[in-house]
């Protein structure tokens, strides 16, 4: 009396397995839906893997422009632009490779190499420069919109002159002269390919070669205007050489400015403590080289306070490299911080803040034109986005004993970490 029929007993377990089966659906799919949002606001954009050329566009004041290949990015590495499948012309300074020059992100205008070539064993290339904004030359005749007379148009009369007119007298015979036999067919070269190093290798961004230009597979150029832009500016009013870094990619990502807006006031505020982090990176370096017998025979009174050096042609950079309003400070100046009065020293410093808004320094350099042997000089060309994931990285000419080269610097939380260091 007190059991339960069999048929509810079995409506009772179906009932709890159809509950139990639904619950478990019912998670399942919750759990593959929380992945799905996860992985879609966790997901980093995909970083380009190439190619992708950097370069630096030079713009004479006479208006000449030509490019130095600095490197190229191929399956995320990175490699000498001079020198990457070099024969017979190197792949970033094929014919019809298109360039585009950044300023700080912002687009200057458009590069396209006309002819490659070497300058002191140098790889360069001669092109056109069309500035941003600009139209560009037609090269194509105009188009003229053709006239259709309208023959159901009504006759109209022509007021001519009253003597009729009188026919044209004909014109004299000529004595027939047997025709000369048909010139052989001129066979026609055939036309050259775009690329002229092997077909399959990756292309970079390339425009439409003009079939009348004159093509040199090697040429040697001499040298010209450009060679004033290693030397000391002038006083005069001659405008300098402008120097302008470019980016070659079929499909990297959009450009985006890297520049920080700051009140005058904050400027000034910046400047005052990378000036104080300049002076003191300096007293510590000086400290450190010192000899123990030198600073025996010139020892400082404790109470004595060290003096703070002076700086002349101090110039100060600052960007949003990340697009996170985070600062990142370039401070480049002279100083005799050292006493020797025949050059005074050139110091870099790069530092960005951190969460307490204190300048915390990442990169510091003092050297003159004698101990480049030791120290090279870093010189800061500009802000640009080599690797292609929409961050900026630093751009610097190194000066060493044995020439100049190209660097590229990715900023980390508390370093420069190199991503391209050329030689000379």
């Amino acid at each position: 009396m007190g059991s339960s029929s069999p048929r509810r007993s079995s409506l009772y377990r179906n009932t709890l397995a159809a509950v139990t089966l639904l619950g478990c659906t019912w998670g399942a799919w919750t759990w593959i839906f929380a992945q799905g949002t996860i992985a879609q606001y966790g997901r980093r954009a995909p970083a380009s893997k190439g190619p992708r050329a950097i370069g630096l566009v030079l713009l004479s004041p006479k208006g000449k422009v030509r490019l130095t290949p600095i490197a190229i990015m191929v399956d995320g590495k990175f490699y000498d632009a001079g020198s990457y499948k070099g024969k017979p012309v190197p792949m970033a300074l094929d014919f019809g490779v298109v360039y585009e020059g950044f300023r700080t992100g912002v687009s200057q205008g458009i590069f396209t190499i006309t002819q490659p070539g070497q300058l002191n064993h140098n790889w360069i290339a001669e092109g056109t420069w069309l500035p941003a904004g600009a139209k560009p030359p037609e090269t194509s005749k105009k188009y003229e919109t053709p006239v259709i007379e309208d023959t159901d148009a009504p006759p109209k009369l022509h007021r001519g002159s009253d003597k009729p007119a009188t026919p044209a007298p004909p014109a004299p015979r000529v004595p027939s002269v047997p025709a000369s036999p048909p010139a052989p067919p001129v066979a026609k070269a055939p036309p050259e390919p775009q690329s002229i190093d092997d077909p399959n290798r990756p292309l970079l961004r390339r425009g439409k070669p003009d079939p009348n230009a004159r093509r040199e597979a090697m040429k040697t150029f001499e040298e010209d205007e450009f060679a004033t832009k290693g030397k000391a500016a002038t006083t005069t009013a001659e405008p300098a050489i402008q120097f302008i870094p470019a980016i070659s990619d079929a499909g990297g990502p959009d450009p985006r400015p890297y520049t920080y807006e700051l009140k005058p006031q904050e400027e000034a505020s910046y400047r005052a403590k990378m000036l104080d982090l300049a002076a003191s990176e300096l007293r510590a370096k000086a400290k450190t080289e010192a000899p123990a017998s030198a600073a025996a025979k010139h020892r400082v009174p404790a109470a004595a306070k060290p003096s703070k050096p002076a700086f002349d042609d101090v110039r100060l950079r600052i960007f949003d490299l990340s697009n996170s309003n985070e600062p990142v400070l370039v401070l480049s100046a002279k100083t005799r911080v050292s006493g020797d009065v025949l050059e005074p020293e050139e110091i870099t410093l790069v530092a960005r803040t951190s969460l307490e808004g204190e300048l915390r320094r990442l990169f510091f350099s003092e050297t003159n034109s004698r101990h480049l042997d030791v120290e090279p000089r870093m010189e800061l060309i500009d802000a640009v986005d080599a690797d292609g994931d929409g961050r900026g990285e630093l751009l610097f000419r190194r000066t060493s004993d044995t020439g100049s080269a190209y660097s590229i610097y990715r900023v980390t939380a508390d370093q420069l970490w190199p991503l391209y260091e050329g030689t000379p």
